[in-house]
C-alpha cells in the first residue's frame, strides 16, 4: 500500500539466475575484429624522424575493416651507425694544437708569455669577447731565500725552558717585573721568582733600565710572553758552586739557624743544608749550637733531590787533605795490612800503600817490607779529597830495584834526599801522560 509508508519486502536474488544479454537480431553484420597492440621503440636519435604512415586496410562490405587482411606488420628500422670518438668528444677543435698550447701560456718575469711564439695556428685565434686567462705555474711561488730566513729569525720564539737569557727591566707591577729579553712581548718575572729570600721593595731592587740575567722557566704563550725567574737561576748557580766545593774537598763556614730531633740546619749559598747529630762534635747538646758558626765538609750534594748534607767531623779530615799535595813526603804508621797493601795513618787521614808501589823487587809476602804498627816514610802520588783517598809510594825512594827489602833503614834515613829525585821523576811522568 502506498499510503502505509512500509516498503515492500525485497526478494532475495537467486545466484543461479544471471541476466542474459539480449539476442542479436538475425541478419545483422558481425562485430569487427580488434587490432593487436603495436609496440614501437624510439631511440633518442630517431625522435626527430617522422613516423611512416601505416598502410590502410581494405574495408569490408559494410565499411568495416576486413578480417581477411590480418594484423598490420610493424616496420623495422635499420640500426643507426655508431658515433665516432671525434664526434662524441669534439676533438675536431683540438687538431693542430701542441702540448704547450694545451698547458696555456706561462708568464715570465716581465709578465709576458714564454710560449706565445710556439703556439699553433688554431691556438692563436682568440674567441671574440673572451678575456685572456693566465695559467698558474710554479714560478708564481718563487721567493727570496734570504728574505725567507730573515722572516724565520724575526718570528722565532725567544727563550726555551732552561735557557739563560739577558734582559733589561722595562716595567713593574704589584705582582712582578717585566723584562725585555728581545722577543715580541716582554718576559714576566713573578714576585716570588725575583730572587732568593724575601724581597720587600721591588722598585729598589729592580729599577727601570737595570740589566739582569734570568732563567726561562716557561716558554712563550699565545701572546708571545715568556715566564722568567731570577731565583731559579740563582739556585742553579748555587748548586754548581757547591758541587765544585765538594769536588775540591773544601771546608766551608756555615751559621746554624735551626735544629730538629735529627740534627741542625744551616744556610749555604742560599741553599738549606743539614748536619746530622752523628756528624757534630757536640751532638748531645745540638740545640745550643743555634746561632754559632761551624766549619763543615760535604757528605752529600744532590741538586735533583735537593739534598745538601754536611759534616763537622769530616771537616777535620778535609782540612788535613788541604795540606797534602802530590810529590810530598809524609810519615805515618801502618794500621792495617790487607792482601793488596798497607793502610797508613797520616794524622787524621789514611793513605793506601799498594803492593805494586812498595818496591821494585820481587815481594813474596807484604810482611817482608813492613809490619803492622811500624813507622815509615812515603811519597804521595795521588790525592782525591772528594773520595777521601790518598795513594802512597815507597818504590820511588829506592836506588836499585828491591833495595827496600835488603836495606830498609838506609832507604828511610835518606828519604828526604831521595824524595827530590823522585819528584823530578813524577813531574816527568805527568808530562808524558799529558
Amino acid at each position: 500500500m502506498a499510503g502505509t509508508g512500509n516498503p515492500a519486502p525485497r526478494q532475495p536474488r537467486n545466484p543461479a539466475q544471471r541476466p542474459t544479454p539480449p539476442a542479436r537480431p538475425s541478419g545483422s553484420a558481425p562485430a569487427p575484429l580488434r587490432k593487436p597492440p603495436q609496440v614501437l621503440m624510439i631511440k633518442k636519435e630517431d625522435e626527430a624522424a617522422p613516423e611512416p604512415p601505416l598502410a590502410p586496410t581494405a574495408p569490408g562490405p559494410s565499411g568495416a575493416p576486413s578480417a581477411a587482411t590480418g594484423p598490420v606488420a610493424v616496420p623495422v628500422r635499420p640500426p643507426a651507425p655508431a658515433a665516432e670518438d671525434d664526434d662524441r668528444f669534439g676533438l675536431q677543435g683540438l687538431e693542430g694544437l701542441t702540448m704547450a698550447d694545451l698547458l696555456g701560456p706561462a708568464p715570465d718575469r716581465r709578465g709576458g708569455s714564454a710560449r706565445s711564439a710556439g703556439r699553433g695556428p688554431a691556438a692563436a685565434e682568440a674567441t671574440p669577447g673572451e678575456s685572456p686567462r693566465q695559467a698558474r705555474t710554479v714560478d708564481d711561488f718563487d721567493f727570496d731565500e734570504e728574505a725567507f730566513l730573515a722572516a724565520l729569525d724575526e718570528n722565532a720564539p725567544v727563550g726555551t725552558t732552561g735557557e739563560v737569557v739577558q734582559g733589561v727591566v722595562i716595567g713593574m707591577e704589584s705582582d712582578g717585573v717585566y723584562v725585555d729579553i728581545g722577543g715580541k712581548a716582554p718576559g714576566f718575572m713573578p714576585k716570588s721568582e725575583c730572587g732568593l729570600g724575601v724581597i720587600t721593595n721591588l722598585k729598589e731592587r729592580f729599577p727601570k733600565g737595570l740589566p739582569i740575567e734570568v732563567l726561562v722557566t716557561r716558554e712563550q704563550n699565545a701572546d708571545g710572553m715568556v715566564t722568567i725567574s731570577a731565583r731559579a737561576l740563582a739556585l742553579r748557580q748555587s748548586w754548581e758552586k757547591v758541587r765544585q766545593l765538594e769536588k775540591e774537598g773544601k771546608v766551608v763556614q756555615v751559621r746554624v739557624n735551626g735544629f730538629n730531633r735529627g740534627g741542625v740546619t744551616c744556610d749555604l749559598e742560599g741553599l738549606r743544608g743539614f748536619i746530622p747529630r752523628s756528624q757534630l762534635n757536640e751532638g748531645e747538646n745540638h740545640e745550643a749550637l743555634v746561632g754559632q758558626t761551624l766549619g763543615v765538609a760535604f757528605l752529600e750534594v744532590n741538586a735533583e733531590t735537593r739534598k745538601l748534607v754536611l759534616s763537622e767531623k769530616r771537616a777535620a779530615t778535609a782540612a788535613r787533605f788541604a795540606t797534602l799535595v802530590v810529590g810530598q813526603l809524609v810519615e805515618g804508621q801502618v794500621v792495617s795490612i790487607k792482601p793488596y797493601g798497607f793502610f797508613v795513618d797520616l794524622g787524621g787521614v789514611s793513605g793506601l800503600l799498594h803492593q805494586s808501589s812498595i818496591t821494585g823487587g820481587a815481594l813474596r809476602d807484604l810482611r817482608e817490607a813492613f809490619q803492622q804498627g811500624e813507622h815509615l816514610k812515603a811519597l804521595i802520588t795521588a790525592v782525591d779529597p772528594a773520595r777521601g783517598r790518598i795513594a802512597l809510594n815507597t818504590a820511588l825512594l829506592e836506588g836499585p830495584p828491591g833495595e827496600l827489602l835488603i836495606a830498609k833503614d838506609t832507604v828511610m834515613a835518606e828519604a828526604e834526599d831521595r824524595a827530590h829525585r823522585a819528584r823530578s821523576l813524577l813531574r816527568q811522568q805527568e808530562q808524558d801522560a799529558g
